[in-house]
């Protein structure tokens, strides 16, 4: 369970902080209900719409990495040196 604020804003559609407006302004519905009250805890069977518009929540990926010395920890660098992200592609 989180934060709904929390939840709107690793969504990409804000930040935390316009996300509590939002939510006071009565734009968030949870469930089909609009909500007004800050910090509820939603979880991952919960409908959460912001504007009319139904959010999906990712699914976090992990990677673990072993990184040689000769390999950069960007995704890209000017010099033309190995980067780690050619390891994801």
């Amino acid at each position: 369970m989180e934060r709904l604020q929390k939840v709107i804003a690793n969504a990409g559609i804000t930040s935390r902080r316009k996300a509590e407006v939002m939510i006071e302004e009565g734009k968030v519905k949870v469930n089909g209900k609009v909500v007004r009250e800050l910090g509820l805890k939603v979880g991952g069977s919960d409908k959460i719409e912001v504007n009319g518009i139904e959010l999906t929540q990712e699914v976090k990926r992990y990677f673990l990495l072993y990184k040689p010395r000769s390999v950069m920890s960007a995704v890209s660098d000017d010099k033309k040196k190995t980067c780690c992200i050619r390891f994801f592609h």
